[in-house]
């Protein structure tokens, strides 16, 4: 590929992710390219399509392609006690030491961030029942669990899970927190309610705080460097001194060491050492070197000087990076907007004024591309009652023939003028659309008042059927009484009967499965009833593969379309027609003679039985 067509790429790339990030608020940039690139152009493949744009137009017409992407990019591999040896370093020394640091009134508190379906977090819940008994559990534990992922929150909030999930749990455990649901295995309900499921974007919302275990296994290795260093610093926040940071094995804190004390470096266990931290976001401050020369002196000065000439200027402004990251916010803008010093440094979309007065984001998207200003006239913003208009300047600030190294945003109070003219004309609309609701509302009342009168008369009747009715089931639970006792007698029996059956159907079973040739059984609408191991050496489709499918859509060696003749003459004549010779091809790819013979089965309404037999090779192979 030729450097211009990759700076395309790379670009329709971006575009896509910046439109994901709108259309649906999953922000994607702060994932590595490579990983995230291969898993669009997988999906865009499986989808026919070959182009990021022609890919964005699909997304835009088709709302189930989001959720199908969506499940391509967030990979959710997870069960119960995933990597046992690290859960079993976890629960013998760690969880002891979170339980002695916290005082027995208090709270334990417990993150499972990127839970995806939930296995991580009912493992946490399992882990410290054991460690403390259930019921201190159920009083002192609390376990947050959150993901991008709506779709696997579900599933999470669910607690439902197949037979397969819990292999890693002794059926002791399995029985003691997980009940039976059909074929599935329903957490157990009292101590689901200690795990708190909820959306959250590690890379984007503030974190959970005071927490003594935060669990993060196999999400950062997805971000690049960048976004990993603020996930980290969030963490950080979020953890307790002596708090516990529990990674996945393909993750590792290389330059934390002065944050985090490696507690087991092969199962990445960490304990946040003592000492403050700093809120996310907060920016660092610039460190000036002792002993500078006069010269960066006076450098030094004219850059405060200049900094607090424009902190002072009378218009709101606010000024970003290329990076989209706020590098200045002056007095105004602090008034005005309710932002502090502390909102320097974080990233701009993350701020309320970045859609309000006005959506701000893709105009400076649109300026920096464009590379012109641009201007936004009598935005409104709502502070409660008060109502105030802006005039907003967008500017690129441009350092050479490339894109702008930062936006300056300048809001100017117009809302006096704008009050003025608009002032008599809102009164107007404001008491049309008083008098409108008045008139909607009378009519709501009156309409009210009907509905509930006839309720009371329907509750009246109701009320009078539920007597009624009481009386009834008094009398069919009597019959039911009487019922059950009969139902015991023929359960006996029937007990009896399976297991003759069982023995009966033990015995055909082996009989049918020892005959060499292929034996299949259809039934009357040609679904696949029964496929023996014949049946699977012969064409190498396992049973459960063909279980219930209709036989002429099945795709193997044997060109089922023509035994139609065959199987329907069996079945109107009711007696066994064939045998017919088919050219196949068997399981190996070898060309065949197959003999089928189809016979009348009774068994399921009127199927046929088919037995293939290969009786030579005519193509010589």
């Amino acid at each position: 590929m030729s450097e211009s067509a990759a700076t395309e790429t790379d670009q329709g790339l971006e575009d896509l992710l910046r439109f994901i990030r709108d259309a649906r608020g999953f922000d994607f940039t702060g994932y590595k390219r490579s990983t995230l690139g291969r898993r669009i152009r997988k999906r865009m493949g499986d989808a026919g399509v070959h182009d990021y744009a022609d890919y964005q137009d699909l997304l835009e017409t088709d709302a189930d392609e989001f959720r199908t992407l969506f499940n391509t990019i967030l990979i959710n591999v997870t069960s119960i006690f995933r990597d046992a040896e690290a859960w079993a370093l976890l629960q013998r020394e760690v969880v002891p030491e979170v339980i002695t640091n916290v005082a027995p009134e208090d709270e334990i508190r417990v993150w499972s961030a990127g839970c995806s379906s939930g296995e991580e977090a009912y493992s946490l819940a399992i882990m410290f029942a054991e460690a403390l008994g259930l019921d201190e559990s159920l009083n002192r534990v609390k376990i947050y669990a959150t993901d991008v992922d709506e779709e696997a929150l579900r599933q999470a909030r669910a607690g439902l899970y197949p037979a397969k999930s819990l292999e890693s749990l002794s059926t002791e455990l399995r029985d003691k927190y997980f009940e039976p649901s059909g074929t599935q295995y329903l957490f157990r309900p009292d101590l689901r309610r200690r795990v708190i499921f909820g959306r959250h974007d590690i890379t984007r919302d503030a974190p959970i705080s005071r927490l003594d275990l935060l669990v993060c296994r196999n999400t950062l290795m997805y971000f690049n460097v960048e976004a990993q260093s603020q996930i980290i610093d969030r963490f950080h926040f979020a953890l307790r001194e002596s708090g516990f940071l529990f990674l996945g094995k393909a993750e590792m804190l290389l330059n934390d060491g002065d944050r985090f004390e490696a507690i087991s470096i092969r199962q990445r266990i960490f304990r946040r050492r003592p000492g403050e931290s700093t809120p996310p976001y907060t920016a660092a401050p610039v460190k000036i070197r002792a002993g500078m020369g006069m010269e960066m002196q006076t450098a030094t000065r004219v850059r405060q000087l200049r900094d607090l000439i424009l902190d002072a200027t009378p218009g709101a402004a606010v000024a970003l990076d290329a990076e989209g990251i706020v590098v200045m916010i002056n007095s105004q803008a602090r008034s005005h907007f309710g932002l502090t010093a502390n909102d320097v440094g974080r990233p701009f979309q993350d701020l309320e004024l970045s859609y309000r007065p006005t959506e701000l984001r893709s105009l400076i998207d649109q300026a920096t591309h464009e590379r012109r200003t641009l201007r936004v006239h009598s935005a409104e913003r709502r502070m409660g009652d008060e109502v105030q208009y802006f005039d907003i300047l967008i500017q690129p600030i441009p350092n050479g023939p490339g894109l702008p190294v930062a936006i300056n945003v300048t809001f100017t109070d117009v809302t006096l003028a704008t009050q003025l003219k608009a002032e008599v004309k809102r009164v107007r609309e404001e008491l049309e659309t008083a008098y409108e609701e008045l008139q909607s509302t009378n009519e709501e009342l009156e309409t009210t008042n009907e509905e509930l009168q006839s309720s009371i008369e329907e509750l009246e009747t109701t009320n009078e059927e539920l007597q009624s009715t009481n009386e009834e089931l008094e009398t069919t639970n009597e019959e039911l009484q009487s019922g059950n006792e009969e139902l015991e007698t023929m359960n006996d029996e029937m007990r009896l009967r399976t297991d003759d059956l069982d023995e009966a159907r033990a015995f055909l079973e082996g009989v049918v499965g020892s005959i060499a040739a292929g034996v299949v059984v259809l039934s009357a609408d040609m679904k696949v009833k029964s496929w023996n191991r014949g049946a699977v050496d012969l064409w190498g489709l396992r049973a459960d593969e063909v279980h219930d499918v209709h036989f002429f859509a099945l795709d193997f060696g044997l060109p089922t379309t023509e035994l139609r003749d065959v199987i329907q003459r069996c079945i109107a004549s009711g007696k066994r027609a064939g045998p017919v010779n088919v050219p196949a091809v068997n399981r190996i790819g070898r060309s065949i003679n197959c003999a089928v013979v189809c016979s009348p089965f009774d068994g399921h309404n009127g199927g046929v039985v088919l037995l293939m037999e290969d009786i030579g090779n005519e193509a010589g192979g």
